[in-house]
């Protein structure tokens, strides 16, 4: 079994373990994005956003930024709901369980933090592809990471890997390359 398995799978187990501990459920917490949310609204004024972390999903395309303040409202295997604090409009993550390896409340364990989080330790390449959500040249892991979302584990299996991959839509990828001084080299459409 891969780290990055074994890290996923302890991950969810002190999720789980911390939950029954505090008495407290995902959805009583108020937690912070760590990383930023691509979302498109839909007709119904939800902000929709995936696992799958479409970063150019097209027309109505809004990032909920990492360090926005959220609440988890409801939950399911398929996804979850929650408010924040950037605008009035709730947002929907879809998750899917198989391809991404986790469970839905790993998954958001693994994306967000119970304290507050600061972006001030980044560079400034990192800083301004965080603001613009999307990965330039020079960036850091935790840097793409941050703008684009966690990557899609069936896509990414591991973050030690060469080359993320992310999706912009339902079509078309993203790759982004990282050199041998973990920064990004390359990014191909």
């Amino acid at each position: 079994m891969s780290n990055h398995k074994i890290a996923r799978r302890l991950l969810a187990i002190f999720f789980v373990v911390g939950l029954l501990l505090s008495g407290t459920s995902a959805a009583a917490q108020e937690l912070y994005l760590k990383y930023n949310v691509h979302t498109q609204a839909d007709r119904a004024n939800v902000l929709k956003g995936s696992y799958a972390n479409y970063t150019n999903p097209g027309d109505g395309h809004v990032i909920i930024p990492a360090g926005t303040k959220i609440n988890i409202t409801k939950k399911s295997r398929r996804g979850f709901y929650f408010t924040h604090d950037f605008s009035s409009q709730e947002a929907y993550v879809e998750f899917h369980e198989p391809r991404m390896g986790m469970s839905v409340d790993a998954y958001i364990e693994l994306i967000t933090s119970t304290s507050p989080v600061s972006l001030s330790e980044f560079t400034a390449t990192d800083q301004k592809g965080i603001k613009e959500g999307r990965a330039a040249i020079g960036m850091t892991r935790e840097g793409v990471m941050t703008a684009l979302g966690y990557p899609a584990v069936h896509r990414t299996p591991s973050l030690e890997a060469s080359r993320w991959i992310y999706w912009q839509n339902r079509f078309r990828t993203l790759a982004v390359d990282f050199g041998a001084d973990g920064k990004v080299s390359s990014i191909t459409n």
